[in-house]
């Protein structure tokens, strides 16, 4: 007896901590439903079941999956679902048809389902609304009718505040009452920069609250969304570009004030911050904030991003990039004698400096898309030196036989002399250098490399 009382106190507990999304979707018989959570920037599966002959469904999930997931089946359209402890019911067709889906159970996801169907309706009447005020404020025909102006802005204020009350009245504790304001927030982003300029401010405060170390957040889906509106709407809020630098670098520090505290956060905020700011050549704002995580003592950051950190520290923008020696293989088509035995006895203006393999997919593509724009480039008196990190003679031989630049392999990899000089932790990794080896550009890309050349180089002489 003491036996079965036992398993029968494991299985309450089991149970106890389950719940349960059912319901029929009358078009998926047969068909399999999976259930997604989110865990910070990435997904997890949940559970997975088919539906049986008539649509009937029924997935689990535990308080461990708390935040938001989503149902996806064979026509691959998502429906978002609140995970937040209660037993969801749902009845319709398919998931690739929302409207036709009514959730029967569930307060939560009730809430959620209203608002995901009044809000969107409220900020099309909105953007009306404020059409007709700008034609009645500016248009001397409409301008004289201070009446109709007046019942306007009565109307949007009211469709303001209606939206407002009813985030407001939902219960503090539920999932959704956090949810649907950071979730309003995050996709207001455009809107707010081509429309409602004024609220820029007010929306970059409020982005500025959010703590990443918040669960509620890191189990949203809008992790990622958060931080990309985030410096998106710095970027696109009209300032100057020294203005965005600074507002970036204040975003930046409120961040830190709590991902500090939580290490496995900070290392997947600043990895994803770091490389979203190179992406958009924001170079000052990822230098700050590389050297802002790295100076902080009281949290440890993994080592591929420590070193790719580092590495930012060491090579930034206006340092002097280390000498290199060619004590490898060299190939260079452009010299018909007196190889370079040194960086320094590159006589150009300028020298790109290209750390790659031919193993590397992305420099099998940027590579020889270099040598395209190698002759352009050289009539603005720039060379190219490629580094390879190969350890096979005859792969690289292979691989820069039709370039026309500068080739050079000691065959040791990552462990070469050069390759540790530069705090190279990754391929393709490129550095733009004036005559006196002082780093001007990292670029990131080709293309964003050649734009330069445009911009900087060809413009002038014209």
């Amino acid at each position: 007896m003491r036996i079965l009382a036992f398993f029968f106190w494991i299985f309450f507990l089991a149970n106890a901590n389950t719940q349960t999304i059912s319901g029929n979707l009358s078009l998926l018989s047969h068909q399999s439903i999976k259930l997604v959570g989110f865990q910070g920037l990435k997904t997890y599966p949940i559970s997975e079941v088919t539906c049986d002959n008539m649509g009937n469904f029924t997935l689990p999930y535990t308080k461990e999956d708390y935040g938001v997931g989503y149902l996806i089946s064979v026509d691959n359209k998502p429906l978002f679902v609140i995970l937040s402890g209660e037993d969801i019911t749902l009845k319709g067709e398919t998931l690739s048809k929302p409207e036709s889906i009514k959730v029967t159970k569930g307060q939560e996801n009730q809430w959620f389902e209203q608002y995901a169907i009044e809000h969107p309706k409220r900020e099309q009447a909105l953007n009306a609304w404020m059409y007709l005020e700008k034609m009645y404020t500016q248009d001397t025909l409409f301008s004289v009718q201070k009446t109709s102006l007046r019942a306007i802005q009565v109307e949007k204020t009211r469709i303001k505040d209606e939206d407002a009350i009813y985030l407001a009245n939902l219960p503090k504790d539920s999932y959704v009452s956090w949810f649907l304001p950071a979730r309003k927030l995050v996709s207001s982003v455009s809107t707010v920069a081509q429309f409602h300029t004024e609220d820029i401010p007010g929306t970059i405060a409020a982005f500025r609250s959010l703590d990443y170390t918040d669960q509620r957040l890191y189990k949203s889906g809008i992790f990622k969304d958060a931080i990309e509106g985030h410096f998106w709407l710095l970027e696109n809020s009209g300032r100057s570009l020294d203005s965005v630098f600074s507002e970036m670098k204040n975003s930046i520090d409120a961040m830190m004030v709590h991902l500090t505290k939580d290490n496995e956060k900070l290392n997947e905020v600043t990895d994803y911050l770091f490389n979203l700011l190179e992406r958009y050549s924001h170079f000052r704002a990822s230098e700050y904030l590389a050297l802002k995580v790295l100076n902080e003592t009281t949290c440890t950051i993994d080592s591929d991003l420590a070193k790719q950190l580092e590495s930012y520290r060491a090579m930034k923008i206006g340092n002097t990039a280390p000498e290199i020696f060619f004590n490898g293989d060299l190939v260079a088509p452009s010299y018909s004698s007196g190889l370079p035995k040194k960086l320094s006895d590159i006589k150009n203006n300028y020298t790109l400096v290209v750390f790659g393999a031919s193993g590397c997919q992305k420099c099998t593509e940027e590579l020889p898309e270099i040598s395209k724009f190698y002759s352009i480039w050289k009539k603005q008196d720039i060379e190219v030196v490629y580094i390879s990190l190969d350890d096979d003679k005859k792969l690289f031989q292979s691989f820069v036989k039709d370039f026309p630049y500068i080739s050079t392999c000691d065959y040791q990899k990552w462990n070469g002399q050069i390759v540790k000089d530069y705090y190279v932790f990754a391929t393709p990794t490129m550095f733009l250098l004036d005559k006196n080896r002082q780093i001007i550009l990292r670029p990131n890309s080709v293309k964003q490399m050649d734009a330069w050349v445009d911009w900087v180089l060809v413009k002038e002489n014209r």
